[in-house]
């Protein structure tokens, strides 16, 4: 436990000192988006060093704290995006998610499609776990969802495969170019982990729009932003580059650590 504090305290006081901001959500980051930000160069460096030290030191199977019911003291609290506007998204939960399909692509044998039924008549985990959110909060919450690992070696993930990238329904940013939409990705050893799920409940209710409806993935061992919502496609690749601006998910493209671990 005292692992999740130090390392978050140590990403937000960085920013703190380097900026002399005062937090109050993930746009009070946007300073980052310049590379030539020494803060940002800080962080970039510390993120390798945490990466590799955890990869080290942490087995790759080791299970995030599960907690019993009764710690589960108020409902979950969105972050980040709680109601796309995409027109693709508008038009599925109109239909109450009737028509959502979840891809497999990329690097795979077989590329796959499964309905949001399909998903939920797969063996299912339950789990209670805390949601660490970078802006300093937590929120203990039970989670439901079928497992991504069997999914994807139904899929057969090629050989070459080192990333999992996670593309989503949610417009998390508009600019006069258009939406940028939330994408994130993982290694395949967090794709793996038995606790990353395809979550579709929220304490034991059908997981709510501001939460990620249809689908969120739960990577349990890191950071709230590391657990996409609106979840449509996941594409199995080698490199990372081609995504955004190259960093591997929406919030490292302007700072944040890729890894997120805790």
């Amino acid at each position: 436990m005292s692992g999740i504090i130090t390392r978050r305290n140590f990403l937000r006081g960085t920013a703190v000192a380097g900026s002399g901001l005062v937090l109050a959500g993930c746009n009070q980051f946007d300073f980052l988006g310049s590379k030539e930000n020494q803060v940002r160069q800080v962080m970039e460096q510390a993120n390798v060093l945490t990466y590799n030290v955890q990869r080290a030191l942490v087995g790759d199977q080791a299970l995030a704290r599960e907690y019993s019911a009764s710690e589960i003291r108020q409902g979950q609290r969105p972050n980040g995006s709680t109601d796309p506007t995409t027109a693709e998204y508008r038009f599925l939960r109109a239909q109450d998610f009737a028509n959502y399909k979840l891809k497999i692509t990329g690097m795979v044998e077989q590329p796959l499609e499964f309905t949001l039924d399909e998903l939920r008549n797969m063996p299912a985990r339950s789990q209670i776990t805390r949601h660490d959110c970078v802006e300093g909060w937590s929120c203990i919450a039970k989670w439901t969802g079928t497992q991504l690992g069997p999914i994807l070696d139904m899929a057969r993930v090629k050989s070459g495969a080192r990333f999992a990238v996670y593309h989503c329904f949610d417009n998390i940013q508009r600019t006069l170019t258009g939406d940028i939409l939330y994408y994130e990705s993982s290694d395949l050893v967090d794709a793996y982990h038995p606790q990353t799920i395809l979550s579709y409940g929220l304490n034991d209710q059908v997981l709510p729009v501001a939460n990620g409806a249809p689908i969120r993935l739960r990577i349990e061992r890191a950071l709230g932003y590391k657990q996409p919502k609106y979840l449509h496609t996941i594409e199995l690749v080698d490199d990372l580059s081609s995504f955004g601006k190259g960093k591997g998910g929406y919030w490292p493209d302007v700072g944040y650590d890729w890894y997120g671990g805790i």
